[in-house]
């Protein structure tokens, strides 16, 4: 056994690549070996910015011989069908073997050298990887066939145990040499094997693997802010991002002007991480400090005082463009920016944003008018409507899209707004995603639905629905949004008064998703939906929620099956939905009933009023333990009489019996819809 190194060293790597890259060597590397039949006792992979690195651990020094059998045509086949199988495998008739009538091909495989397999492998691997991007270079990348990685491909150190598996591609030669840190250590270094390649690097300033910079940046980023009794925004997307372009990380912490603290933290923290890749510090208050953390990838002599200067520099210049975009965007009201929206087109089957704005103003009118969201004035809610998208056309947000919404949000108050538009104006993309926040101001509530319930309905009136994996204007995202919406608010209304009819099967998907890891059956919330009418979906929830405990017990579980034997008889007999019922014991049968049937004519007597009125009062564990009375009258009734009796008179009763059970329970919910645990 022994191990293998595969080095692939080039220009920088982009950092949002090198995850990727590392499974894709990984898949790929498994790939070919199983194409020879070995696979490695473990693969692990590494990733920097210069290199892209993956050890085999414990592969075998050769491959086994191994005998490979094809089924050919029977031995009485058409002597073209002998020949295209001999074709096929370039066999004799002679080398065939034959057994109990059928042919084959046996080839014996000889064992090859490990070595061998890992020559081939490696521009296989090479030709095939699928980065996202990719280029080619020098002299040879006027051809097609030519060599593509994503930077241009600058060394191979490729070990088998200590010997180099030989391997040429694009130029370049394997190897046992590869080089250390651009700058601390720019010289040849020589690898002796797998055993010694990270130590090796390390000690030329090249940490190779990925997971020790991140916590390297991680540990030391965290400590420079406590030293300077700050607290570090923690920010994983960040860690990784600034270990993908380092090498030998190096954090420092910086201090830039404090004058700056006047733009919003929200501003000053997003142009820190996207434009230079910062860290930012908060008080122990919790106010954001005039500090960041870089990173650098050298230690520098002067323990990093010019690279702090220099990357300050560079930030004070960001943060000066980022003032001049809130003071400018200050200056003009956001209505009059608001006025600006009827040039921007929301969709060409849907108008403009301001159409849109105007829809969305009405709608969250309606809903406070109707009392749908209570405790709040319909003139704030359409105020704050109207001003929601407004900064859109602001500079501050055509150079962040990330904060609209946010930034409104800050004009509005810095205008003189009411502080309920304002905080509409600024949380009414809310909830954006699991976990989100959901707004609970009411003026807040009312814009936020509004604008997710006018985003479904129009899309989907023009038959832009979502399909499949496709939902390219997120209406799944907004549905799930309006849901969270609706029920944290508890928000009473029929759906279908605010969106169309063929939205609520749409809804209903989305509810499904919504409660499944709350423990919440699909197939509750189908039985519900089934009866129709119930799109109050607070008052659905409630139902489902009742329903789910109940067919969780013993009451329940007999029930169900009680109610599908009964269904499945009416099936079966054909028998109508709207059959008469039997009702009073025995009055009107015009025969004497069982006892066991004018018990369940008695249990149905008293459970369905009860069920109904509990319904009513949204009493739902009420109407269920109403329900649960008739599981004992069920099962004494199968057990003991006869429904498909030779008298028609008894018949038709008991069938009609059943339709009153099968009403009972629809009066709760369509158990058809319900499965049926196995027993």
């Amino acid at each position: 056994m022994s191990d293998f190194l595969l080095e692939l060293r080039s220009e920088e790597i982009p950092a949002r690549m090198q995850d990727k890259a590392r499974d894709d060597l990984a898949r790929l590397f498994a790939a070919e070996l199983a194409k020879a039949g070995l696979t490695a006792g473990a693969v692990d992979t590494y990733a920097t910015p210069r290199r892209l690195v993956l050890i085999a651990r414990d592969l075998p020094l050769a491959t086994e011989a191994v005998s490979e059998e094809v089924k050919g045509p029977k031995s009485s086949a058409p002597p073209q069908a002998l020949d295209g199988f001999l074709r096929k495998t370039g066999l004799t008739r002679e080398q065939l073997v034959e057994r109990d009538g059928v042919l084959f091909a046996i080839t014996e495989r000889p064992g090859r050298a490990t070595a061998d397999v890992l020559a081939e492998a490696i521009p296989a691997i090479i030709r095939g990887f699928p980065w996202p991007k990719s280029m080619r270079w020098g002299a040879d990348s006027v051809r097609e066939d030519a060599v593509r990685w994503v930077r241009p491909l600058q060394g191979i150190v490729a070990l088998f145990g200590e010997a180099i598996v030989p391997v040429e591609i694009g130029g370049v030669t394997s190897g046992a040499t590869t080089l250390g840190h651009r700058f601390l250590h720019p010289g040849a270094i020589t690898i002796g094997s797998a055993v010694d390649y990270a130590e090796k690097l390390r000690a030329c300033h090249v940490i190779v693997d990925q997971q020790e910079r991140r916590d390297l940046i991680r540990a030391r980023a965290t400590a420079l802010a406590a030293e300077a009794g700050l607290v570090l925004v923690q920010d994983e997307g960040l860690v990784a991002e600034n270990a993908g372009l380092t090498e030998w990380p190096v954090p420092l912490l910086g201090r830039f002007d404090a004058e700056f603290l006047s733009v919003p933290p929200e501003v000053i923290q997003l142009t820190a991480r996207v434009n230079q890749k910062y860290f930012v510090c908060r008080t122990p208050e919790g106010a954001l400090a005039n500090a960041f953390v870089c990173t650098a990838n050298i230690e520098a002599s002067d323990g990093g005082a010019r690279i702090v200067e220099g990357n300050r520099k560079v930030l004070a210049a960001r943060l000066s463009d980022a003032r001049f975009f809130y003071d400018t965007d200050l200056k003009v009201p956001l209505a009059e920016q608001a006025a600006k929206l009827d040039k921007i087109v929301f969709h060409e089957k849907l108008g403009t944003v301001a159409d849109k704005v105007d829809r969305v103003a009405k709608l969250a009118r309606w809903l406070v008018e109707e009392g749908i969201v209570k405790d709040a004035d319909p003139d704030i809610a359409e105020r704050a409507a109207r001003l929601a998208k407004a900064d859109l056309v602001t500079g501050m947000v055509g150079e962040f899209p990330e904060l609209q919404g946010l930034m409104g949000g800050y004009y509005a108050a810095a205008q003189g707004e009411d502080p309920r538009v304002a905080a509409a104006v600024r949380d009414h993309y809310k909830p954006v995603g699991q976990g989100d926040d959901v707004p609970t101001d009411p003026v807040t509530v009312a814009v936020s639905l509004a604008d997710k319930l006018d985003s479904i309905a129009q899309f989907f009136a023009v038959d832009l629905k979502p399909s499949g994996s496709k939902d390219p204007f997120a209406l799944r995202r907004s549905a799930l949004a309006a849901i969270a919406l609706i029920l944290e608010n508890r928000l009473r209304f029929p759906l279908e008064t605010a969106v169309k009819s063929d939205v609520l099967e749409f809804f209903a998907d989305r509810l499904k998703v919504q409660q499944r890891e709350a423990g919440v059956r699909h197939d509750l919330i189908d039985a519900v939906f089934a009866l129709g009418g119930e799109d109050d979906l607070v008052r659905l929830l409630a139902r489902v929620h009742a329903l789910q405990a109940f067919v969780g017990t013993e009451d329940g579980v007999n029930l169900l099956a009680g109610y599908k034997r009964a269904a499945n008889i009416l099936k079966k007999e054909g028998a109508p939905t709207d059959i008469a019922p039997v009702h009073a014991g025995a009055t009107g049968l015009g025969y004497d009933p069982e006892p066991a049937e004018a018990a369940l004519i008695a249990a149905l007597d008293a459970a369905e009023p009860a069920a109904a009125r509990a319904v009513a009062a949204e009493d739902f564990e009420g109407a269920m333990a109403a329900l649960a009375t008739l599981r004992i009258p069920i099962d004494a009734f199968f057990d003991a009489v006869t429904v498909n009796d030779a008298d028609p008179a008894k018949r038709t009763a008991r069938l009609a019996l059943l339709g009153r059970i099968r009403q009972a329970v629809h009066g709760v919910a369509d158990f058809s819809r319900i499965v049926e645990p196995s027993r």
